[in-house]
């Protein structure tokens, strides 16, 4: 693998894989915010083999918007380690396995898959560096319809190995809390979903957009430091980050660890943080006028 190989797999290195056989569980985790369901798009057309993986159902605990779990936990809360283990033994997935997650997004929500199960204590997990877009570019085939594994998996999952934060510890933080939204979102221009547009105060506009080049992969490992450093990080910073529900932030854990800088996920994100009257919110740039309104 590539000297990304941390985090990330070519489509070059998985082409190999596959030919020659090596076993290797491929992850299609195709979601988007206000898209169409990512399971129909996935049975228009797939990597060969690969499994659908719903973000809603399997890496995130159903929630109704508006409910009390939702005010709870945000809108995507973490799977219970049970649940999660059941989820990737329905994928297929043995211990010892090579697991590659992919969407048409650029890793956006692949990444929570990726982020899970190394919190479970999987490692050789990857994501496709530049999804679906690299692996159509490269004239690689398609397959269409739903496919499951011949067998469910038996593998062994933990769960906590990676650090997470929670409101309290946001609101304290005493390192870099970085914002993975869009910067109008930041800036609270617009707010689509949340009911309190803006962000947690003290928190820096770090969009996972900014982490991709034009193709949509990852940018090389020394042009992530130099952004990160820009925005006060280096390696062994203390750094957290949040977006709206804790999906996408998994992609920006991502990108920060190619840079070789560990980072924590705030589950709960701002969809937790905003429903909460107590929490303060902040709009416009970094020293914008905190407000509870």
């Amino acid at each position: 693998m590539s000297t990304q190989q941390q985090v990330l797999i070519t489509v070059d290195e998985l082409r190999r894989r596959l030919d020659e056989d090596q076993r290797t569980v491929l992850l299609d985790v195709r979601w988007s915010l206000n898209g169409p369901p990512g399971r129909e798009a996935y049975a228009s057309g797939h990597l060969p083999g690969a499994v659908f993986v719903d973000l809603e159902h399997e890496l995130a605990v159903p929630v109704e918007p508006g409910s009390p779990e939702d005010a709870a936990g945000g809108r995507h809360p973490l799977p219970t380690p049970e649940g999660f283990e059941a989820a990737a033994r329905r994928w297929g997935i043995e211990d010892g396995d090579v697991v590659v997650a992919y969407d048409d997004s650029s890793g956006q929500s692949a990444a929570r898959a990726w982020w899970l199960l190394r919190d479970a204590g999987f490692e050789s997990v990857y994501l496709l560096d530049g999804g679906l877009r690299a692996w159509r570019a490269a004239g690689l085939p398609l397959s269409e319809g739903i496919e499951t594994p011949s067998l469910p998996g038996t593998v062994h999952l933990d769960s906590g190995r990676l650090p997470t934060i929670d409101a309290d510890a946001a609101a304290a933080f005493p390192g870099v809390l970085l914002d993975a939204r869009a910067p109008e979102r930041y800036r609270g221009d617009v707010e689509p979903v949340d009911p309190r547009p803006g962000h947690i105060p003290g928190a820096v506009s770090a969009p996972t957009a900014r982490n991709l080049a034009e193709d949509g992969s990852f940018l090389p490992a020394d042009e992530l430091r130099r952004r990160y450093a820009e925005q006060g990080v280096e390696p062994g910073s203390a750094v957290a980050v949040y977006c709206g529900s804790g999906v996408t932030a998994a992609h920006e854990i991502a990108a920060l660890a190619i840079a070789g800088i560990d980072a924590a996920l705030y589950p709960g994100s701002f969809s937790q943080w905003s429903r909460d009257p107590s929490r303060p919110v902040a709009r416009g740039p970094e020293d914008g006028i905190a407000s509870t309104v």
